[in-house]
């Protein structure tokens, strides 16, 4: 990755230490000349490499995060349709973050939901989700040992869901990052749960100023 600006925060993440302090910057105006002038909210870390496993899409197709990101820059989300607070919230605030993109920025990144609770969420499920959000959102599911898989090298963990007596589902714990997958295929870049829409798009613009 290119070297970062006055800004580069320059931490190192460990797999599986996911407790990260960030600094919030606060909200801010649409625009990219204030995008550039906000301090930088993502985490750098040491390069992440991407597992080639294909999951399915929403339309059945296989989907692969190394195979099938073209885009310069990739957001990667693991999370399910049935979480009824963490989820909505990181992905309201990245579905609002790229309605602050110019369309050149826009159309240099994707967004892709994969779901922590495959036996539930199906493609037609995910769409209709994902669709409450950004309709070009990408959802990807398959079985569930693979999404392990896919997850482990991100530092993303995710717990087999058991069902309860109720009807409903305890998954445990699953990793609430948002993880940047550049165009060499490899994250060094991610965020907390508590990042701001401003934030994620002053940082998403900056990032692709590096990319290209």
């Amino acid at each position: 990755m290119a070297e970062r600006r006055r800004w580069r925060v320059g931490a190192a993440v460990g797999a599986g230490l996911l407790a990260l302090s960030v600094a919030l910057s606060g909200c801010g105006s649409d625009g990219d000349a204030e995008a550039a002038q906000q301090e930088f909210a993502g985490v750098e870390h040491d390069p992440y490499t991407v597992d080639p496993a294909p999951l399915r899409d929403t339309d059945g197709a296989a989907y692969s995060l190394v195979e099938d990101t073209d885009k310069p820059l990739t957001l990667v989300f693991f999370g399910y349709t049935h979480c009824p607070d963490i989820c909505p919230m990181v992905m309201s605030s990245v579905a609002s973050a790229m309605t602050r993109l110019s369309d050149e920025d826009r159309s240099d990144v994707d967004v892709v939901f994969v779901t922590t609770d495959p036996s539930r969420d199906d493609e037609k499920t995910l769409r209709g989700y994902l669709d409450g959000y950004d309709p070009e959102f990408i959802g990807l599911t398959g079985d569930l040992d693979t999404i392990v898989q896919v997850g482990k090298p991100l530092a993303i963990y995710v717990a087999e869901g058991d069902e309860l007596a109720s009807g409903g589902y305890d998954l445990g714990a699953h990793s609430t990052q948002v993880t940047a997958i550049g165009p060499d295929d490899t994250s060094t870049v991610l965020w907390t749960q508590e990042t701001s829409s401003a934030e994620f798009a002053a940082d998403i613009h900056a990032l692709l100023e590096d990319y290209r």
